[in-house]
């Protein structure tokens, strides 16, 4: 995974297909948990993620929660059509917020700053 620090309140992180994307992702957990200081607004780049089983869900919905808590916002984006039909089967697809692209994430994070 490749996780880049966008500005001092916008966080990148291009996640993989598993069995990569479990453990890409509990260390983007274990860093907002590490320190609760630095935990920004966050864009999930899934365009190299085919498939998603309950554990990925359970860490994108964990890590919706921990957001919210302090206030942040996460954006999906780059969702292929076999992953967007797991977001629509579960209903999932009107808890999180998607955007086509990562730049359009970005400007959705700036403009509803």
């Amino acid at each position: 995974m490749a996780i880049q620090e966008w500005s001092d309140t916008i966080l990148i992180a291009e996640l993989s297909d598993e069995p990569l994307f479990s453990e890409e992702f509990d260390g983007l957990l274990k860093r907002f948990e590490d320190s609760e200081d630095a935990i920004k607004d966050v864009v999930i780049d899934l365009k190299s993620v085919t498939y998603l089983n309950s554990s990925n869900i359970a860490q994108l919905l964990r890590l919706r929660k921990m957001l919210a808590a302090s206030k942040h916002r996460m954006r999906l984006c780059s969702v292929n059509d076999s992953v967007w039909s797991v977001f629509l089967v579960t209903g999932l697809d009107k808890l999180f917020n998607f955007t086509d692209d990562v730049s359009t994430s970005l400007a959705s994070l700036q403009i509803n700053a």
